[in-house]
């Protein structure tokens, strides 16, 4: 029932659930809210310093509310099954954001960050087929090919190629087509041989890279797809005798211009694709990205996420890659992001902006800090010596009920923490998780990263999840804080 008419409407009473080191923030930031939120807020604060080490049972038990409330919001960490929580309190519980800095969007927009409110609806949808290059792949045992294969698959990739060498007749390439069909793997061959190409295609090879005007006959008979390139590199010489001819043999065929790197024509090779597009509107167009992704002294991610938003936009479906060199090596599952990522963009006119946080490898989508008052509040209430880690400021700060330090350099810190408290030096695995917290809060600085403390930094895809110290030190059984 709606409030009376000439009435105010009632605020909705809400109990936040938090622990002691967290107090201070999340009244001051309740406080910031005002009346914009329309709820009468209460803080819940339990015995418990890190409020991320809750359990709804733990919650449950702990849990007094003097009055009755209309929700109670828990941390975003506090993951379970809430129903102990919601008879405790004798009202639906939530979970909030994991982190506080995020409630004020949370109440007055229903927002969180990308990595907690999950995808859009219908996000992960694409248009682009990604093809995955095997370079030598002659050289390799029939195990190694299929382990490949299958990492590539396992990534996203959907056409497993198979890179030949030029000047050279693989005579197993047939052998290698037929077993990773067996395997259930599309497969294409990359060789401009005549031989080559015809072993592949009477192996099963769905497509061929690539054939030009001197060697379009070789494509007439074939019975898969090919790509087809210019006559001369830098040009389009030549691709309209060569896709005429193809399309009154029945040929289905891709069109690759030929991306170039960075100082030979990248520019220009990009407006040919952008010529092909008009000059065959309706054609099957194929990128290989490899000539800037490896040939180009930068991490590949970005890269592969603009030259898939470009493909994107003027209808290119086939990407070609390869992750050879280092700085390479993830590329499939890059562009596997990627394309979902550019395809979202453009079929709902919205910026590629706080929603893929997987390719954000280097640096997080936000930094945000407490603060230095916050700080100082925090390190005030600390009761126990356990030692609390911060990164803020360009500077490492480590707290506890004995001391409150900064520093920039971790080693300085250590020391005087030894010097303050000699006790931490007694336990060789707590000083070497100190010096490993602290190395990643190092990290976090360094990068522009956020670090909490017991949580892996996020390096998008490639995060890695830490256990944390408090649960590896938790005895089995043992389901509390």
């Amino acid at each position: 029932m709606g409030p009376v008419s000439g009435q105010p409407a009632k605020n909705e009473r809400v109990a936040f659930v938090t622990g002691k080191l967290a107090e201070f923030s999340l009244r001051r930031t309740l406080d910031g809210l005002g009346s914009a939120a329309s709820i009468d807020p209460t803080v819940a604060v339990l015995p418990i310093s890190v409020a991320a080490l809750m359990t709804p049972p733990w919650v449950a038990a702990h849990l007094k509310l003097a009055e009755p409330h209309d929700r109670v919001v828990l941390p975003g960490h506090c993951r379970g099954d809430l129903a102990a929580v919601e008879e405790a309190a004798g009202a639906p519980a939530v979970l909030g954001p994991k982190d506080l800095r995020d409630l004020p969007a949370w109440l007055l927009h229903g927002t969180l960050p990308a990595a907690d409110r999950g995808p859009p609806e219908g996000y992960g949808a694409h248009s682009i087929e990604i093809l995955a290059e095997i370079n030598h792949a002659n050289r390799l045992t029939p195990e190694a090919l299929l382990a490949s294969a299958e990492r590539y698959r396992k990534d996203g990739a959907d056409v497993i190629d198979l890179g030949c060498e030029p000047g050279t007749i693989w005579r197993g390439l047939g052998d290698a087509v037929r077993r990773l069909r067996d395997a259930g793997f599309r497969v294409s061959a990359d060789t401009v041989e005549p031989e080559e190409i015809q072993i592949a295609a009477r192996a099963g090879a769905e497509l061929i890279l690539s054939v030009s005007g001197a060697a379009i006959d070789v494509a007439r008979d074939l019975g898969c797809d090919v790509v087809v390139i210019p006559d001369r590199p830098s040009s389009l010489d030549g691709l309209d005798e060569s896709v005429a001819k193809l399309k009154a043999w029945g040929v289905r065929f891709r069109i690759d211009p030929v991306l170039e790197p960075i100082g030979f024509g990248f520019a220009a090779s990009l407006g040919r694709f952008l010529d092909v597009r008009r000059r065959f509107s309706e054609a099957e167009i194929l990128m290989g990205v490899g000539n800037l992704t490896e040939l180009t002294d930068a991490d590949s991610a970005g890269i592969n996420v603009l030259l898939a938003g470009f493909c994107e936009e003027i209808g290119i479906r086939s990407v070609l890659t390869t992750q050879v060199i280092p700085w390479a090596r993830t590329s499939v599952k890059e562009l596997d992001l990627a394309r979902r990522l550019v395809h979202h963009a453009v079929k709902n006119r919205a910026l590629p902006k706080h929603v893929e946080e997987g390719l954000l490898l280097l640096r997080d989508g936000r930094a945000g800090e407490h603060g230095a008052e916050v700080l100082v509040r925090l390190a005030l209430e600390l009761k126990d010596p356990s030692v609390r880690i911060f990164a803020e400021g360009g500077l490492i700060h480590a707290m506890s009920s004995r001391f409150h330090l900064t520093g920039a350099d971790p080693f300085e810190v250590f020391e005087e923490m030894a010097a303050r408290d000699p006790e931490i030096l007694r336990d060789p695995s707590h000083v070497f998780y100190l010096g490993f917290e602290m190395q990643k809060a190092l990290t976090a600085l360094t990068l522009g990263k956020e670090y909490r403390q017991d949580e892996g930094l996020r390096w998008g895809f490639l995060t890695r999840e830490e256990a944390g110290h408090v649960k590896r030190r938790r005895k089995p059984g043992e389901a509390g804080p």
